[in-house]
């Protein structure tokens, strides 16, 4: 397959405004997720960005990017204009959407998510981990999928939510929000708009599911540090100085 890694990156942020250029270890945060992607050695990284200033910084350290439109609903949206216009032939097979605001990923959990991709009936792949901290169980920030554990390292989705699910014992999986997408998949995705359980938990990836697409989980050991407080970011400081 031919793979296209996009990062996402927008300007405005509402709890940590200008996040992408935040300084971390002396390199903006947008250059460590981009070089931890190429690390990946997966494909061509670029990264999709509102922003001249995240692109300059992103260009001075050699990596490639690439100017979108500023009203994006979302980071999906904005990977798909990316790469229609990075590919208008068609060729690219499967993208890989990384967060932006994941400074720590390891290149690893990053190929990880191809692999779901595999099995000819999966659309989307994405991550999960194994919560092991009770609080996280019932935080509603902790996002859970929900799914049919098909070995002991993949999970498919059946749903994926904020609450405590699904009751009972057993495992609960915390979704890590990095994903692989077919193109046909990530079009179609695009292309369907917003659902009602999308609207009511707020996550994005219930629209894939009311729409009948197939996503599946591949299981890794740790949830990658996103940084979206002035905390994450001290933290994030401490872990790459």
């Amino acid at each position: 397959m031919s793979t296209l890694i996009l990062i996402p990156a927008r300007i405005a942020a509402t709890r940590l405004p200008g996040k992408p250029l935040a300084d971390i270890a002396g390199r903006p945060m947008i250059v460590h997720v981009a070089r931890r992607a190429e690390e990946s050695g997966l494909g061509r990284v670029v990264v999709a960005t509102d922003s001249a200033e995240i692109g300059a910084a992103v260009s001075r350290d050699g990596h490639e990017w690439i100017m979108t439109r500023s009203d994006h609903p979302s980071g999906s949206d904005r990977i798909f204009e990316a790469l229609t216009l990075l590919d208008p032939q068609g060729n690219v097979d499967t993208v890989v959407n990384v967060q932006g605001d994941l400074p720590t990923i390891d290149p690893n959990t990053i190929r990880a998510a191809l692999l779901p991709l595999a099995e000819p009936g999966v659309d989307i792949a994405t991550l999960g981990v194994e919560i092991v901290r009770d609080v996280e169980r019932t935080n509603p920030n902790v996002v859970k999928i929900v799914g049919s554990l098909l070995s002991p390292t993949r999970l498919r989705a059946l749903y994926f939510t904020r609450a405590t699910a699904p009751w009972g014992d057993g495992p609960l999986y915390h979704h890590v929000g990095l994903y692989a997408y077919r193109r046909a998949a990530l079009e179609r995705f695009v292309a369907l708009g917003a659902s009602p359980l999308e609207t009511r938990e707020k996550l994005e990836q219930l629209r894939a599911l009311e729409a009948g697409m197939r996503i599946d989980a591949e299981i890794v050991d740790a949830v990658p540090l996103g940084v979206d407080t002035p905390e994450d970011l001290e933290r994030a400081r401490r872990l790459l100085s």
